[in-house]
């Protein structure tokens, strides 16, 4: 069962209310710039899969919809991390929370995100989700830790790259494709796996758009990978695709096929794919020098 946008948008406005009232109940919300890029914003394409998925499979909406909440929450925490790290300036098109607030204030903030997300499946009594996304958030960690303190001024391989995107962004992508899994262990092994492979591309995507696109598109700061010397997509050459975008768009067929024993929930996450993610790559890939190869991942 194909979902529209407009029943997308509704979902998400729930999911974002969930979001809302994680810090409600705080003093932290005055905080939250009015644009509000911290968490609940910018395309929140984790939480649309989970929608995607989880309505194809009949699942329980508290469940799917506070697990969607929860990965936004996780990504929006790692973000204000990032930007930090990275002496990033913009983010989802406003300054980033750290330039107001002060580098201690954004971690803090960010340390807070992670256990209001984790508490999030508490209360959707999903204690089988907030071990998956525990396990996760520590594989995010663990490869940022090897991109900054291991592979960080060497060229690296393409498999190290590949890692590094894999764990880095494909590990949230794989929580929000496995939280709106029935209790087959099959089908939970293979959106897992489906996620892994399609956070792993967006991730690659994002390599160029740093290297090649603009701000004004992205909405954030760019050139910071190789300004810090980073293992990315576009710094190494061993081992590294002929062309990466025929690459990427290998790995985005490779998630679907992931799913080809549930022809139902394949069609839900093709519906995904061309309806949210493609273009979100599209229009990255058309920034700057990568102009010329948008139009082979449409």
């Amino acid at each position: 069962m194909e979902t529209n946008k407009n029943q997308i948008a509704q979902q998400l406005k729930a999911v974002q209310s969930i979001i809302a009232n994680c810090l409600r109940n705080t003093r932290i919300s005055k905080l939250l710039p009015p644009q509000n890029n911290i968490v609940g914003s910018g395309k929140m394409l984790r939480a649309q899969l989970t929608l995607f998925l989880g309505k194809a499979n009949g699942i329980d909406e508290k469940s799917y919809f506070h697990a969607a909440a929860a990965v936004e929450i996780i990504h929006g925490a790692s973000l204000l991390h990032d930007d930090v790290i990275d002496g990033g300036l913009l983010r989802r098109g406003a300054p980033t929370f750290w330039r107001k607030h002060g580098v201690n204030g954004a971690i803090l903030l960010g340390d807070l995100l992670v256990f209001e997300g984790l508490d999030l499946l508490i209360q959707a009594n999903r204690t089988d989700l907030l071990k998956e996304l525990i396990d996760m958030a520590a594989q995010v960690c663990r490869s940022e830790v090897e991109q900054e303190l291991i592979l960080r001024g060497s060229l690296g391989t393409w498999q190290e790259c590949e890692q590094i995107a894999r764990a880095k962004t494909g590990s949230l992508f794989a929580f929000a494709a496995m939280a709106a899994a029935t209790d087959d262990p099959e089908q939970i092994n293979a959106l897992r796996e489906a996620g892994f492979i399609l956070g792993t591309a967006y991730q690659l995507v994002d390599d160029i758009l740093d290297d090649s696109g603009n701000e004004a598109l992205s909405g954030k700061t760019l050139g910071r990978d190789e300004m810090r010397g980073k293992t990315t997509a576009i710094t190494v050459t061993k081992n590294a695709p002929e062309n990466p975008i025929e690459y990427i768009d290998s790995l985005l067929e490779a998630s679907s096929a992931q799913l080809v024993v549930w022809p139902d929930l394949q069609s839900s996450w093709n519906h995904f794919l061309n309806m949210i993610m493609k273009p979100v790559l599209s229009k990255y890939l058309s920034a700057g020098n990568a102009a010329s190869v948008a139009k082979e991942i449409e």
